[in-house]
């Protein structure tokens, strides 16, 4: 009996500290022709079960604690075991005594090739090349953590980035577009090493500094529009060196439309210098900032 005890114990135990992520796995194929259903519903549940239940961290959260996310992945074409299409992926993080949900990562990977057949099994190994498959879920999977510690603390993200970039560079070896910088300049190469540099350390101190502006909103209203906007033009240290950089867009991709909320109402603040600077550093969305006004 006490050994039917350890032995359940263990069980849940290991359960429990497979749960970091709580993600939703969407396989969109409506733009192949007479698609097999059945092929791509086992890939969904697989990814869904793959994303959910394997142990990222080793850390044992609550189930409010969990990351919520989404990989929306949209086939173009299948042709026995090999899939091409594009991999959406999405994540937000609660702020503090709110229900409201702030968006955190919203990056569309348009390289996304991968052998599969069915009911085999996806597993992680930190260390070898499994398939393409495995390795960009992975990636985005440690992306996603990482993204959201940076959050919480600054740069607290860094261990999670280091995972993803090693992933990136073993996964360079099965000879897939988005891994290399031959491959574009906006893809998984540019994504992780650019996140890690010093240069964009401007970037993660905006981050950190925006959410910890969010998370005092319940507290005091006008001091977190202050701190937020404080943490936006800190941005532009890094525009000047790096002006209209890929990691900038990648952050304005998940948080132009929440900007523009929270500066068009509760109490006002000065706004005329942080529409300057928004238009400065993310110009592809002036029609976006011009809503902003007080």
């Amino acid at each position: 009996m006490c050994k039917l005890v350890t032995f359940l114990t263990f069980l849940f135990f290991g359960f429990a500290q497979a749960q970091q992520l709580n993600c939703t796995v969407t396989i969109n194929s409506e733009r192949l022709p007479n698609p097999n259903q059945q092929v791509y519903k086992t890939l969904q549940t697989s990814l869904s079960e793959f994303v959910n239940k394997t142990d990222w961290t080793g850390s044992v959260l609550k189930q409010n604690e969990r990351i919520n996310c989404s990989m929306y992945i949209t086939l173009f074409s299948h042709s026995s075991d090999q899939f091409s299409g594009t991999i959406q992926i999405q994540s937000s993080r609660l702020i503090y005594n709110s229900t409201y949900s702030s968006p955190v990562f919203n990056f569309n990977d348009k390289d996304f090739n991968f052998r599969y057949t069915e009911f085999e099994p996806l597993l992680y190994n930190p260390t070898t090349f499994e398939s393409n498959l495995v390795s960009v879920i992975s990636f985005y999977s440690y992306m996603i953590l990482g993204i959201d510690s940076d959050t919480f603390q600054l740069a607290g993200g860094s261990p999670y980035f280091e995972t993803a970039q090693n992933i990136a560079n073993i996964a360079q070896q099965g000879g897939s577009k988005g891994w290399t910088q031959a491959d574009g300049v906006q893809n998984r190469y540019f994504l992780i090493n650019d996140i890690l540099a010093p240069t964009y350390s401007d970037l993660r101190q905006t981050t950190f500094g925006y959410h910890t502006g969010l998370d005092i909103m319940s507290q005091d209203l006008k001091g977190a529009k202050e701190k937020i906007k404080s943490s936006l033009m800190t941005i532009a240290k890094l525009n000047s060196v790096k002006p209209n950089a890929f990691l900038t867009r990648v952050f304005f991709d998940a948080k132009s439309d929440e900007i523009v909320s929270i500066f068009s109402g509760g109490p006002s603040i000065a706004v005329t210098d942080l529409t300057e600077t928004l238009n400065k550093v993310s110009p592809l969305n002036s029609t976006k900032w011009s809503e902003i006004k007080y």
